[in-house]
């Protein structure tokens, strides 16, 4: 399978602090892969990298085989590299349609301004309506984003983030916050899209291990800021040196 997303000893540091040392990662065509370790791993930081939002120290971070290192956020965003936040990130005042609307403008190559009608574009109309039909929101189109339940809010980022047209998608903490039933139900919903093709290319760092052995084909492990085991789910879960660090040391939190 094509590599779609790849670092090439990836590096930054804070001042003394090494946070990411020599990070070799890979995103396989039609995968979901796992990204976790303990609080302060490097994970935030790693997608952080990998999206521009921190220019690296040292290495490469290399998208459909282009070089994206440096590049601005917006830039690695209309290329495809499309990610959602572990802080819940929509327009409180917008409807769950406008949300939406407004990320399918900019995948449809127009303006973001809230104040621009969009109605008349056809196209991105049709894609927001599908994209709410997929999400299961479709109920919920007129209703304020501010107002509807978190674990509808947490759909409404995944639906913000698919209007983008992404090639790949990053999910950070999906879960966060919401109850054993939304989360199954988000669970759900993420397999949904990616069985029915919608996103064939996921990476997801999660805090919950159920939910990242329930949805990941693969999984990569940081500690301090380095890879300590990447391979198949199965594989990684069952290596004595991620159980000791992650699974018995830091236990099922998985977070930073």
């Amino acid at each position: 399978m094509a590599v779609v997303l790849r670092t090439e000893g990836l590096v930054k540091r804070f001042g003394g602090l090494l946070a990411i040392n020599n990070v070799n990662f890979e995103l396989k065509e039609g995968e979901i892969k796992g990204l976790i370790g303990p609080n302060g791993a490097g994970k935030t930081t790693f997608y952080n990298l990998v999206t521009g939002v921190y220019k690296p120290d040292a290495g490469r971070v290399l998208f459909l085989d282009e070089d994206i290192t440096g590049m601005a956020p917006h830039e690695i965003c209309r290329k495809g590299l499309v990610r959602t936040y572990q802080v819940t990130s929509i327009f409180p005042k917008l409807s769950v349609f406008e949300n939406v609307r407004l990320a399918a403008q900019v995948g449809f190559g127009g303006g973001v301004s809230p104040f621009k009608d969009a109605s008349s574009f056809k196209e991105v109309t049709e894609r927001v309506e599908q994209i709410l039909e997929i999400v299961g929101l479709t109920e919920l189109r007129d209703s304020l984003a501010g107002e509807i339940s978190q674990g509808d809010q947490r759909l409404l980022e995944v639906a913000i983030a698919l209007g983008s047209n992404p090639k790949v998608l990053l999910l950070d903490e999906p879960t966060a916050g919401l109850s054993a039933k939304e989360t199954g139900h988000l669970v759900d919903k993420i397999r949904e899209l990616f069985e029915r093709g919608v996103i064939r290319n996921i990476v997801l760092v999660e805090h919950d291990i159920e939910v990242v052995t329930g949805l990941a084909h693969t999984i990569c492990v940081l500690n301090y800021g380095e890879v300590i085991k990447d391979g198949p789910t199965e594989e990684v879960c069952n290596d004595p040196r991620v159980q000791e660090v992650y699974l018995v040391g830091g236990g099922t939190n998985a977070g930073g």
